[in-house]
């Protein structure tokens, strides 16, 4: 496989493992970026952007990011928060006054962030085309009732997330929130990320598909069980209802709207970027750091029925849990998304990681892809 980009000698053996990836015939296209105190160390990319195999992968090739998006929507909360426009322990009802119905007036934004709202998913069933429609979904929010009570654990919000929070960021910055994400996260550091995207950009943007044959671990497939057996059980709910969550990727639409949640679309140079910004203070300031990594929440996830442990938005590392470590150090933070695309930092080697896949893996937290490149970074220090 010929692979592009540039990369520190020093790191060559990140390169090797990179090109080993695509000798699983199902590998499709990937790109690579790591920066190390922040200096550009490994820039790589491989493989095919298109369905068809037709069109490379380039240096500009951008995809969906999925739930790498949800740190950037955390940041920016975390940026009107310092600025006293957001408080993490004010009631959400204060800045969104119908999001009290149903006995949700105590839960706070720091609740949103963390994953203990008890709001991942929706009960009444929704059409497939209320997920483009931001007005339906924020009223679908603001009248659910929690699905526990507060203090009673944490369950991730895969989708939800990008309208509860992207609703209080559009409320108080009276823009669409992608607008305000971009605007203070990828403007100032000069990353190609956009939440929201032009369809000028789109000629640009990789097809993602499935790979076929693989189960994942045991955690997909407990999660895989349930969702197969109980059409009605949160988790189920969580990621099919609308039913159009787990088939728009590819669309325009879904490419068009704001979803700050899981339709953020960038490279592995912009995930890097992003966690270089955070560790060397130009996104938020040290105190405002401490909280997004922050252990809030950890144990028994109670939507992906395995042990999550989360900030403020992102995911922490859990060193001892196989699907749940990065793979480089124990302060390890970031946010896998769907199928294999992650970025994360390791503030421990002032490293910032982001790989990006357009074929997508079972696996519910962390792909064994990303896993292994971390592993064979650290080896290069």
């Amino acid at each position: 496989m010929q692979i592009q980009g540039y990369f520190d000698l020093k790191f060559e053996a990140v390169k090797d493992a990179f090109a080993a990836l695509f000798d699983d015939p199902q590998e499709r296209g990937a790109a690579l970026c790591v920066q190390v105190g922040g200096e550009t160390v490994v820039d790589i990319w491989a493989g095919v952007a298109d369905k068809d195999g037709q069109e490379a992968w380039h240096s500009d090739t951008i995809l969906n990011l999925f739930s790498c998006t949800k740190p950037f929507t955390a940041v920016t909360a975390l940026q009107l928060v310092g600025e006293g426009k957001l408080e993490l322990d004010e009631p959400v009802a204060r800045y969104w006054p119908e999001f009290a119905a149903a006995g949700k007036e105590r839960i706070t934004l720091r609740h949103l962030l963390s994953h203990q709202a008890g709001l991942p998913a929706i009960r009444a069933n929704l059409p497939a085309e209320a997920l483009y429609d931001w007005q339906t979904m924020t009223a679908a929010l603001a009248a659910e009732a929690p699905w526990w009570a507060l203090g009673e654990g944490h369950g991730y919000a895969p989708i939800t997330y990008g309208w509860l929070v992207g609703e209080l960021l559009r409320r108080v910055e009276g823009r669409g929130p992608g607008e305000s994400i971009v605007a203070r996260t990828a403007k100032p550091l000069g990353l190609d990320f956009h939440v929201g995207l032009a369809d000028e950009e789109f000629h640009r943007v990789a097809t993602i598909s499935r790979g076929k044959g693989n189960l994942g671990d045991a955690a997909a497939q407990r999660m895989l069980k349930t969702m197969m057996s109980d059409a009605l059980a949160m988790t189920t709910r969580a990621f099919t209802n609308p039913p159009s969550i787990m088939t728009s990727t590819n669309k325009p639409e879904w490419r068009r709207m704001q979803q700050p949640a899981a339709n953020g679309h960038g490279n592995a140079r912009s995930l890097a970027g992003f966690y270089t910004g955070l560790l060397d203070g130009n996104l938020l300031d040290s105190e405002l750091l401490a909280e997004l990594t922050r252990e809030h929440s950890v144990g028994e996830d109670k939507t992906l029925l395995t042990s999550t442990r989360f900030g403020l938005g992102c995911m922490l590392d859990q060193p001892t849990v196989s699907n749940a470590t990065y793979g480089m150090g124990p302060g390890a933070f970031g946010h896998p998304g769907a199928g294999g695309t992650t970025g994360f930092a390791d503030p421990e080697r002032d490293v910032a990681v982001g790989f990006v896949t357009n074929n997508l893996g079972p696996f519910v937290l962390m792909d064994p892809r990303a896993q292994k490149l971390a592993g064979i970074l650290c080896e290069c220090f």
